[in-house]
């Protein structure tokens, strides 16, 4: 017993000595388990327009939470509509290598998609926890490339977009909603840089000439999946 009390202070010593000398006498170890992929590398998300597509429905869709020692992402989709459901999740093993789990919420027509992993919120560049009040701006990395600004937006209508036609009265309605006002000016802004002319309202952003629903609606790729 005495012995491994000795054995208890001088390893907790030892550990000191390393931690105050900013020694990591694990780092060769670690890093051999990451090359192997025992050990997850949170290394910073690929830019390209699937993880700019991905924000956008987070931003839409989606909620991070905290907890001690990892986070938990969650995007909500219409249980009907699978193909959003099939395309999400696929992208969520593309870009955090890890499969989504996929269920059904109770009582509503809706299904989860959801992950546990940490530095989510930090690499996706959204907080955790409510956003209602979040002081949205889009990345620069996605500003400087008009794909990646389209991609964003395919991700962001996919999730909170509506689209609505009614050709006996010639009425079109292309609209994203979102109780968010500087997500809305990022989406109203976004769309004038491409060259459509929305209508802003309280709380939603709206195409209504037919030319441009259209062409918007092409330009996404609107529920194709």
């Amino acid at each position: 017993m005495v012995l491994d009390n000795f054995d208890s202070i001088r390893a907790k010593r030892i550990a000191e000595t390393f931690r105050r000398k900013k020694i990591d006498n694990f780092k060769k170890w670690r890093d051999e388990r990451r090359k192997l992929g025992i050990i997850p590398n949170y290394l910073p998300l690929i830019r390209s327009k699937d993880l700019a597509e991905y924000i956008g429905v987070v931003l839409g869709d989606g909620n991070i939470s905290n907890f001690p020692r990892t986070e938990r992402l969650i995007i909500v989709g219409n249980s009907k509509n699978t193909g959003f459901i099939r395309r999400y999740s696929l992208l969520t093993q593309l870009i955090f290598g890890k499969t989504a789990t996929v269920s059904k919420m109770s009582g509503v027509n809706a299904i989860r998609m959801s992950i546990y992993q940490k530095y989510l919120s930090k690499r996706l560049g959204i907080p955790s926890g409510d956003r209602a009040n979040y002081n949205f701006e889009i990345p620069k990395w996605i500003l400087s490339n008009k794909i990646y600004i389209i991609s964003l937006l395919k991700g962001l209508f996919e999730a909170e977009g509506s689209l609505s036609i009614h050709k006996g009265t010639y009425t079109y309605n292309f609209q994203f909603k979102n109780s968010n006002q500087s997500l809305l000016k990022a989406v109203t802004d976004s769309l004038l840089y491409l060259g459509y002319h929305p209508e802003v309202r309280v709380n939603c952003t709206r195409l209504r000439k037919k030319k441009e629903v259209e062409s918007f609606r092409q330009l996404i790729k609107f529920r194709e999946y």
